[in-house]
């Protein structure tokens, strides 16, 4: 026992191999119960903010705060294992007040266990705006669920620049209050530089007072359509019909053509059908008879149909058809469209008629030559 004793009294670097094997013990125990204090810390917290938290189940909750709490956990483990290191005395460093590697080792830790408060405040942002977004839901309110994601992206913009500001003031000892003065003074450049972004910020308050679309309607802009999942500071993003994500300045969603599909009343179909040139003109009064009543007879379109017989075609004797369907589903938008397609068929055929297809018809003169 006594050798084991005289083993950790041995002094290496400054430091007794005890010192060293007690900041070994400490990390690993803040490996080790990292996992557990974080998850009992984020049940504590969570009943603090049940009664606000409406449906959101605590799994989701300590989802969220596990990486943030157990990185700044794991920062306090290690502050509390180096208190029992020195630096060796032959390193002749300067003191903690002074600039040197003690001074700047020191300041990098405050600044990472700085970053771990931000990033748990951040956190807790997301947490308000799932609470938000579960509560508007209810209600149906897609223009208050479309300002949610915007007003928690100012929160943790403020909770940023506020973190930023106690890092430079508590850690490096900025005045704070000069720094915000010359800020000021210098606000005018900064808005020269960032001219586009503000257009695009003006833009974004454009979109929540004019309300021209909300999260979750179809729109068509520049020439893309898809529906509006997100409305930022900066930018709008789009999933398309092709399931990519888009993403569009807010200045382009105000200022180019903006087509809300989704508050169109009716969807409209509108091609044409070939009959071949054999189809006489009681089949073609009869088929167009039958397109006409057939559509204007269906649950799901208007009185707004038409069906004429067009025109001549190069190879066919082509019908107009153009209806409106009473839905704002693509998806049943198409089933209607294929139901009609189906019965235009079956009318064609129940008629005696064919369709046509392009062909060209050629014709050769004999002539007879002289012998």
């Amino acid at each position: 026992m006594e050798e084991l004793l005289e083993f950790f009294d041995r002094v290496f670097m400054g430091n007794t191999l005890g010192d060293y094997a007690l900041f070994l013990l400490i990390i690993f125990l803040g490996i080790v119960l990292k996992p557990f204090i974080s998850r009992v810390s984020n049940r504590f917290l969570f009943r603090l903010l049940k009664k606000y938290s409406e449906d959101i189940p605590v799994e989701k909750f300590q989802k969220l705060l596990h990486k943030p709490v157990s990185y700044t956990l794991m920062l306090l483990f290690i502050y509390v294992a180096l208190t029992n290191l020195q630096f060796p005395p032959q390193w002749d460093l300067a003191p903690r007040e002074e600039f040197g590697l003690h001074l700047l080792l020191n300041r990098l830790y405050f600044v990472l266990l700085y970053s771990g408060f931000i990033w748990i405040a951040l956190r807790l942002a997301d947490f308000i705006k799932l609470v938000m977004i579960s509560r508007v839901q209810k209600k149906d309110d897609k223009y208050t669920t479309q300002v949610i994601p915007f007003f928690v992206d100012a929160i943790k913009l403020l909770v940023v620049v506020f973190g930023v500001l106690v890092i430079l003031g508590s850690i490096f000892g900025v005045n704070v209050g000069t720094l915000v003065a010359g800020l000021g003074i210098g606000g005018l450049a900064i808005a020269l530089a960032a001219r586009e972004t503000l257009e695009n910020l003006l833009g974004s308050f454009t979109i929540f007072l004019d309300k021209p679309f909300v999260v979750g309607d179809m729109v068509n802009v520049s020439g893309i359509t898809g529906v509006v999942e997100n409305v930022g500071f900066r930018s709008t993003r789009l999933r398309t019909l092709e399931k990519s994500y888009v993403t569009l300045p807010n200045k382009k969603m105000v200022d180019s053509e903006l087509d809300n599909l989704s508050l169109r009343t009716f969807r409209r179909a509108n091609f044409s059908i070939g009959l071949t040139y054999s189809t006489s003109i009681e089949q073609m009064k009869a088929i167009v008879k039958d397109i006409q009543e057939y559509i204007d007879n269906h649950p799901n379109t208007n009185q707004d149909g038409r069906v004429r017989f067009k025109e001549f075609g190069n190879s066919s004797l082509d019908i107009m058809v153009v209806y409106f369907v009473d839905t704002m589903d693509w998806t049943t938008y198409l089933d209607v469209k294929e139901e009609i397609n189906y019965r235009i068929m079956e009318i064609v055929k129940a008629r005696g008629a064919s369709f046509a297809f392009p062909s060209t018809s050629v014709y050769i003169e004999k002539t007879n030559s002289d012998q």
